[in-house]
């Protein structure tokens, strides 16, 4: 398996147990795409390139009169030499044109997967699990080398695709389009899928046909966005959660990105993604290079559900690193819908000590505990301890937590400074701004410049600080703005383009040094809830704070949404009061609990308002998340009904030896004369017999899965039920 290469047709022939990407370099050297999808045997796919005449399609070989690069399916299209469609790469050169033309050169393949430097990417743990094919492209009149780079992993239907340029002229070169992967199909009759929405109502799914013409989702706002996910998928209209093709496409990436696909005259597809080339470009001086970040194409044969799952198994296991990777999180309570900034050392040991009776095992104190912190006008930067609410400082308070059996977490909003702070009066340039422009405020903040090296060091030596100061075990850093006026004060005018991507490379360095200097802390990423839910932030934190939104109904979308490509693993999952602080609406303990027991689950309320009817439950579902959480941590995850399709959710958790089951099943709104319903069940033994802890009834996979369970009528709106099945026997 791996990479096969035919020396005599030039074919390449990736292929796993899941999936075969084939392409050819061709006589001219341009690499001609074949096929990707269900692993198939044979690499020579040639058939698949008859030249046919296409009015009004350039003749890029005259010797050839009907081949054009406007019709033929291409690994990396340029723009501006006979091909029309979306390219993936366009540079400028000193005498003002911007046609190039890469060819190939030559190869190499290698075990294993080379890392991207400075750059968030999937990894191997052994060079037996991967095999990577790198391909040398040349712009024969520029002398711009392009290297592009295809990771097969041997276990997953995933190939992982970037691109590396190098100047090898003597000119500067200015690229203005640097995309990570183009895949072009032959076929137009397929749906589109994304991940879109709004601040609290993040991740989406939308599903559509594809039309002619381009269609896109992006992020022009200096992060991943809420607005929309870096990551789309195509399948066809037959695909549902369990059958037919599925083909996604994951950016590693935190800032501007674009997903595009052109559906062309002659009803073909292509896939573009990459850095936003909005508002982006990069100057290359002789001898300079530029890698792209990478993207993580997933093809499945069991539809949707199946595609997702490789997704999970892989960022979860070859995404995710540290301490954390593989170790189940914390059960914390957090302050911030409690107390938001009022609140002194007495209120926040006063919840501690409810915590512990409960069961909690992490205390997390949001914002509002350092420098002149009472609102969000001020101190962001200042990251000494206000000792009017914590006279003694975080080190006092951490010590009566530990005391009580809980660990400390803290909030940081490391990346943003207040107008209103010590740092900013002190350094007023080192924000993201243009000269005699307005500085825009968004939450009455702006940004630091981390494309300035002397801004990222002083930020790692202030975080350094703050962490040594006190045993903190969790941090929550938290991005609560997206960038306008994207200029530096230390890049030349040809270069002010870079800074949006060179802010991004700050950022993960800033990441990388800090998380290396503190393994044994646990850090959630989070952007105003999901603003910054993406692969990059991934890599450097295993978690994310999925919305801000967390009353469990608009819950239901949000996280079947985001679980289309991210594990169970990366999302945080609070019971909070009600009624709901974002929307208003009142869903029982018993609900709220259950929809986020599918997540990394806490709590965020006032634990002292709590009755003692509600304070015994909430120990009920600490001690079943306790039982549970290395299922919903590890296990594989099975979306059954849909919340975008009708008024009931359901989704399951499927051990990976099959032995263990835990299914939730929720309703939003009640209704009369309401019918008797089944759930079918998946990903069982068939030939198991399970019991229900609960109920005790003991039924066959196969019968679970093709019969069902009995749904039970349950009164009122907003109502949960939850199954939980252990196998007792085994064929």
């Amino acid at each position: 398996m791996s990479i096969v290469y035919d020396e005599n047709k030039r074919i390449f022939h990736l292929r796993s147990k899941k999936t075969s990407y084939i392409f050819q370099a061709d006589s001219r050297g341009y690499l001609i795409h074949l096929y990707w999808g269900q692993s198939v045997s044979d690499g020579d796919l040639t058939q698949f390139l008859p030249i046919v005449e296409r009015p009004f399609s350039p003749m890029t070989d005259k010797e050839e009169p009907y081949f054009s690069l406007d019709v033929v399916a291409q690994e990396y299209p340029g723009y501006g030499t006979s091909d029309y469609r979306q390219p993936a790469y366009q540079m400028s050169f000193m005498d003002g044109s911007t046609a190039a033309e890469l060819l190939y050169q030559s190869h190499r393949i290698v075990s294993g997967k080379p890392r991207l430097e400075g750059l968030p990417a999937t990894y191997v743990e052994s060079d037996e699990e991967a095999t990577t094919l790198e391909i040398m492209l040349l712009d024969p009149v520029s002398q711009m080398e392009v290297c592009l780079s295809y990771t097969i992993y041997e276990s997953f239907g995933a190939i992982i695709r970037s691109v590396r340029y190098v100047n090898r002229g003597e000119q500067e070169i200015k690229l203005l389009r640097a995309l990570s992967a183009s895949v072009d199909f032959h076929y137009q009759s397929l749906e589109w899928i994304q991940l879109s929405g709004a601040w609290a109502k993040e991740r989406w799914l939308y599903r559509n046909s594809l039309a002619p013409g381009i269609q896109s989702v992006e992020s022009r706002r200096g992060s991943s966005s809420h607005q929309h996910n870096p990551f789309i998928a195509l399948v066809q209209p037959s695909t549902t959660e369990d059958h037919g093709d599925a083909y996604g496409f994951s950016f590693v990436y935190s800032g501007n990105f674009l997903a595009s696909v052109e559906v062309d005259q002659h009803q073909t597809t292509r896939v573009s993604m990459g850095i936003n080339p909005f508002d982006f470009n990069w100057l290359l001086e002789p001898g300079e290079s530029f890698q792209t970040p990478e993207v993580v194409m997933v093809y499945s044969s069991q539809g949707l559900g199946g595609m997702s799952r490789q997704y999970h198994k892989l960022y979860r296991t070859r995404l995710s690193r540290g301490l954390y990777r593989d170790q189940v999180r914390p059960i914390l309570v957090n302050n911030w819908e409690a107390t938001y900034f009022d609140f002194n050392e007495k209120k926040i040991i006063s919840l501690a000590d409810e915590a512990q009776n409960m069961g909690i095992e992490l205390f997390v104190l949001d914002d509002g505990w350092f420098g002149g912190r009472d609102n969000d006008r001020t101190s962001l930067g200042d990251w000494f301890e206000n000792r009017r609410k914590l006279p003694n400082g975080l080190a006092g308070l951490a010590k009566e937590l530990n005391e009580r059996k809980l660990r400390f977490g803290l909030w940081l909003e490391p990346e943003m400074v207040s107008a209103q702070s010590e740092l900013y009066q002190a350094h007023p340039d080192w924000c993201l701004h243009i000269p005699n422009r307005r500085r825009t405020e968004g939450r009455f903040q702006l940004m630091l410049d981390l494309s300035r090296q002397e801004v990222c060091n002083a930020l790692i030596n202030n975080l350094s600080e703050v962490l040594s100061s006190a045993p903190i075990s969790y941090v929550k850093w938290d991005m609560n703005r997206n960038m306008t006026e994207i200029g530096s004060l230390s890049l030349s005018p040809e270069r002010q383009r870079e800074t949006a991507h060179r802010y991004m490379l700050g950022l993960y360095h800033v990441l990388e040094t800090i998380t290396e200097r503190f393994p044994h802390i646990l850090f959630e990423s989070c952007s105003g809830g999901g603003g910054r839910f993406d692969p990059g932030m991934l890599y450097y934190m295993p978690q994310t704070w999925t919305s801000d939104n967390s009353d469990a109904i608009e819950r239901l979308k949000i996280q079947y949404g985001t679980s289309i490509v991210y594990p169970i693993s990366s999302m945080g999952a609070h019971v909070t009061a009600v009624p709901n602080h974002q929307v208003h609406r009142n869903t029982p303990l018993s609900t709220r609990g259950d929809v986020a027991l599918s997540g990394n689950f806490g709590y965020e309320l006032d634990l002292e308002k709590m009755t003692e009817a509600e304070k015994r439950l909430v120990q009920e579902q600490i001690k079943q998340c306790k039982d549970v959480r290395y299922l919903t941590f590890n296990g594989d995850f099975y979306r059954l009904s849909s919340p975008f399709e009708g008024n009931e959710t359901a989704w399951m958790f499927v051990s990976e030896g099959q032995e263990e089951a835990l299914v939730f099943w929720i309703k939003v709104l009640a209704e009369p004369a309401e019918p008797l319903r089944r759930l079918k069940l998946r990903g069982l033994n068939p030939t198991d017999v399970y019991v229900e802890q609960t109920t005790g009834m003991e039924l066959h996979g196969d019968t679970l899965m093709h019969a069902g369970v009995q749904i039970p009528i349950t009164l009122g709106d907003f109502q949960s039920v939850s199954w939980h099945f252990r196998r007792v026997t085994n064929a």
